[in-house]
């Protein structure tokens, strides 16, 4: 189930600072997911998910590329319901 979420005016333009800026490779991957999902249904990946998070943990990150990752973060499908191999 895909989830409802968009980017929103402000995550979007602090995407296109962190995709403009001199941020790592995580934070350009979330800002792109991000600004992918500005006016769509898609929904944040696996890989793009990684790099976001990844994002927010580093030191380095600046405040847009933050708001970016936190932005395609909100926009990947939860893992609820889903079955687990054990």
């Amino acid at each position: 189930m895909a989830k409802s979420e968009k980017t929103g005016k402000k995550a979007a333009s602090s995407a296109g600072k962190a995709l403009g800026g001199k941020g790592s490779k995580a934070s350009k991957s979330a800002a792109g997911s991000a600004l992918a999902q500005r006016k769509s249904t898609k929904v944040t990946g696996t890989k793009a998910a990684s790099a976001a998070g990844k994002a927010l943990g580093a030191k380095g990150t600046s405040k847009s590329g933050k708001s970016a990752a936190g932005s395609a973060l909100t926009q990947k499908p939860s893992k609820r319901g889903s079955t687990k191999k054990k």
